[in-house]
């Protein structure tokens, strides 16, 4: 990991503490720096704070969102005959949400490609699959790839 600049090594260190639950001390080891350089990442960039708003899942975020979009529909729908139409105001929110909805739907971020190349390895690691260490290291520079972006 010694090849990858600060600012990558600290972007992996945030994926690990926030959303994989590592400690500070772990995710030193893992990305290579000390714990002290560790500690001050973790007060400096609010990580506690971020682990704590990433409780709330994307799926959740989604229903949220869809049951938003649903009531302005369903207010739009409780209106008079011929008055059942969203207003300019309406329907800029409708169409922000919409397009929120359908980014978090469809983008793939690093937390995403990390979390299923994770899983995938775990998988492997159950059946002792020969080839988890190769798909491990592949995976690895993948990775890296996508945080150099």
């Amino acid at each position: 990991m010694s090849n990858l600049k600060l600012s990558d090594k600290q972007r992996w260190a945030e994926l690990l503490i926030t959303k994989e639950g590592y400690t500070q001390k772990e995710a030193a080891d893992t990305v290579g720096v000390t714990t002290v350089t560790m500690n001050k990442w973790f007060k400096k960039f609010g990580w506690e704070r971020l682990r704590q708003s990433l409780l709330i899942t994307r799926q959740e975020t989604l229903s949220r969102w869809y049951a938003q979009l649903d009531e302005m529909n369903t207010a739009i729908l409780n209106r008079p005959e011929g008055e059942r139409y969203a207003s300019s105001k309406e329907a800029d929110s409708m169409s922000k949400l919409a397009t929120a909805i359908e980014r978090l739907e469809t983008e793939a971020n690093i937390t995403d490609i990390y979390q299923v190349g994770r899983r995938l390895l775990d998988y492997m690691r159950q059946y002792n699959h020969p080839d988890t260490l190769l798909v491990a290291s592949v995976f690895n520079d993948f990775i890296k790839h996508n945080l150099k972006r």
